[in-house]
């Protein structure tokens, strides 16, 4: 069998895996990146459909916080657009742009206890006024008022950033991120597609001199040593089966997916017993037309819909993204159960039925495609607020990911968090060898 050695073995080329061995290699660390698909990027990556990106996932990245901080760090192409203002919401048939008056400029649209909200709300910066942890975003925003308008931006916006309803999300959660994280505030578009920030990201490994990226390979199986640690993992690339050996192994496939490589057997009891955690679920529907459909230059959010949390336009910021000529869309909504089993043909008509009553000429564009995210391949794989941590009973095995998020942090940003988590903790506990810096 082929022999490869390298110091650290990263498992997927999903963002959290990429954020990790960016850093990784950047540091020193002989770094070696095995994915199973022919491209980076995962569950945020994009694909061409007839000449149009389409995003595959994740949509927008943050900018301004750890993710454009990384990039910066391992000498990354950060080529984001933002789009401005990011994001309008549509109160009453009007597109609002609430840039600059935040939370009491729309909660004030909307409703008179909107006061009480922002009271709420500015508890909410202590732990003291955190509400108990079992208690919904439904059932918070329900202490306050009744309106069905505001009701429904909270609705969204949990399905927006979080991939579930306001019913699935702890309160506590949604209340961190908008009091004391980065709030989706300042985000934009790679004219690429997401992948473009990916392959970006990549290159970074490969260019560091320390870092390979495997596309179309798979890891069968991680191997344990005597002492218990994982000593290398089976991997198969261009049909052969090759034996890598590491020091240090980090996988972003998740934990139940990481437990099964490891083998389950050989794991502790009780924590093989926590890691099938709870995804999340998420419809999509990309559209093109010769028209402008959207005057919102990013994201377009409802207060009154079935479904359908957002309508993202991209071609208003990066037109690359679409033949000349064309505009292209993605309308996306989270189904009910976010969480659990549901009616997908159903789901699809109550989308569709949005996009045609939110977007005038909707029934005269082009769909590119339509995706149902869930099961083994979700928008995100653990309920936020319900995530592993992304230590392992093995000294020497990582996760990272949106299964093992910090608490009250969503998406990719959530990726590049606990991938700066992970990588202080090699850094600290296995230290870059002499012979391979």
């Amino acid at each position: 069998m082929e022999q490869h050695d390298v110091d650290v073995l990263v498992i997927g080329a999903g963002a959290g895996g990429l954020f990790t061995a960016a850093r990784l290699a950047h540091r020193g660390y002989r770094t070696l990146v095995v994915e199973r698909l022919d491209r980076v990027g995962g569950r945020a990556s994009s694909e061409v459909i007839d000449g149009f990106t389409v995003n595959n996932g994740a949509i927008v990245i943050e900018t301004g916080g750890i993710t454009e901080q990384t990039f910066a760090e391992v000498g990354a192409r950060f080529d984001v657009r933002p789009a401005k203002p990011p994001i309008l919401y549509r109160l009453g048939g009007k597109d609002v742009d609430v840039t600059g008056g935040g939370w009491g400029y729309l909660l004030g649209k909307l409703t008179r206890q909107g006061a009480k909200l922002l009271d709420g709300l500015g508890a909410a910066r202590t732990d003291d006024g955190l509400p108990d942890g079992g208690l919904s975003t439904t059932d918070w925003v329900r202490r306050y008022t009744g309106n069905e308008k505001v009701h429904g931006i909270f609705r969204n916006m949990c399905a927006s950033i979080f991939a579930v309803s306001s019913d699935d999300l702890p309160a506590a959660v949604f209340l961190t991120y908008f009091t004391r994280r980065s709030a989706f505030k300042k985000f934009g578009f790679c004219p690429e597609g997401t992948i473009g920030v990916w392959r970006a990201l990549a290159d970074a490994v490969e260019g560091s001199g320390h870092g390979e990226v495997w596309l179309s390979s798979e890891v069968r199986s991680v191997d344990l040593g005597p002492d218990g640690a994982v000593a290398g993992a089976t991997v198969v690339r261009d049909g052969r089966e090759v034996s890598v050996t590491c020091r240090v192994a980090v996988s972003d496939a998740g934990p139940a997916a990481t437990a099964d490589l490891v083998g389950r057997d050989r794991l502790p009891a009780d924590y093989a017993a926590t890691v099938d955690t709870t995804p999340c679920a998420m419809l999509v529907v990309n559209f093109a037309s010769r028209e402008p459909l959207v005057e919102a230059p990013g994201l377009l959010s409802f207060a009154t819909t079935r479904r359908m949390c957002y309508v993202a336009n991209f071609t208003a910021t990066c037109p690359e993204m679409a033949p000349e000529g064309w505009h292209l869309y993605n309308g996306t909504s989270v189904p009910e159960p976010a969480t659990g089993d549901f009616d997908e043909s159903r789901e699809m008509d109550l989308l569709y039925a949005d996009l045609r009553e939110q977007i005038p000429g909707f029934d005269g564009a082009r769909v590119l495609s339509t995706t149902v995210w869930r099961d083994a391949w979700p928008p995100q794989r653990a309920v936020a607020g319900h995530d592993l941590p992304h230590t392992t009973p093995i000294a020497n095995l990582w996760n990272v990911g949106d299964a093992v998020k910090q608490f009250a942090n969503g998406g990719t940003t959530a990726c590049a968090e606990t991938a700066a988590l992970v990588v202080d903790e090699i850094a600290a506990r296995f230290p870059v060898r002499e012979t391979t810096a």
